[in-house]
Parts: C-alpha cells; sequence; structure tokens
C-alpha cells in the first residue's frame, strides 16, 4: 500500500507576486477624472477591461516578480497583471499597452465577448 509522504515543493497555486501598486501607479499618472475603465492589451493580442475601482484594490499590481524572481518568459515577463480580487481569465499577461477611459467600447475583453461575465469579481 503506497503511502503519501510530505515533500518539500512549494505548492504552485501559492504565489508571491511583486510589482508595483496600481494605486501607485495611478497617483504617478494622475488620469483625468472621468476615467472609470481601465484596458489591458497584451503582446499576444489579448485584451482586457476592469473597472478602475477594482484596479484601485491595495493588492492589485503590474508585477514583474514571481517569487522574488524577475518573471521569466514561461510566466508571461515582462509585465503580467496580479490581483487577488479577480478571476484569473481577467490577469492579462505580456501586458504592452494600458488604456484609461471613460467607458467601456463595443469591446470589453476576449473571453467577455464570447460570454463570460464581465465583472468577474471574487
Amino acid at each position: 500500500m503506497a503511502v503519501n509522504q510530505p515533500h518539500n515543493k512549494p505548492n504552485a497555486a501559492i504565489v508571491q507576486w511583486g510589482g508595483v501598486r496600481w494605486q501607485d501607479l495611478l497617483e504617478i499618472a494622475k488620469p483625468a477624472p472621468q476615467s472609470k475603465y481601465v484596458y489591458f492589451y497584451s503582446a499576444d493580442g489579448y485584451y482586457e477591461s476592469w473597472d478602475l475601482d477594482s484596479v484601485l484594490h491595495p493588492q492589485t499590481l503590474m508585477a514583474y516578480q514571481k517569487n522574488g524572481q524577475p518573471l521569466a518568459p514561461e510566466n508571461v515577463s515582462p509585465l503580467r497583471l496580479a490581483s487577488p480580487v479577480k478571476l484569473g481569465y481577467k490577469l492579462s499577461k505580456w501586458v504592452t499597452r494600458i488604456q484609461l477611459t471613460s467607458k467601456l467600447g463595443k469591446k470589453c475583453g476576449y473571453w467577455e465577448d464570447l460570454g463570460y461575465e464581465w465583472y468577474a469579481g471574487l
């Protein structure tokens, strides 16, 4: 009979992201007062939109580290959106462009445009 032995491998689902908090980025950028949404565009053609309140959550950041190490290409370097307040399909990878806007466009997000729920909050 096999017995499960403890192992020293860290749980792959537990990640410590390092990066710049969105609160700090927006303090520097000073977006227009009418800004309510943020679009994230990725190198692979993926796109997402978030409400500004979710972006401003204190744990939402543009990550450039994973577990204290720079993001590797397989971890979607150089930047990825990381946050505990949204489902995985909202967490853009390979981010190359960010746009703040006062309203959502016709396209809201890759998966949302295929029928997924837009807010996707936890």
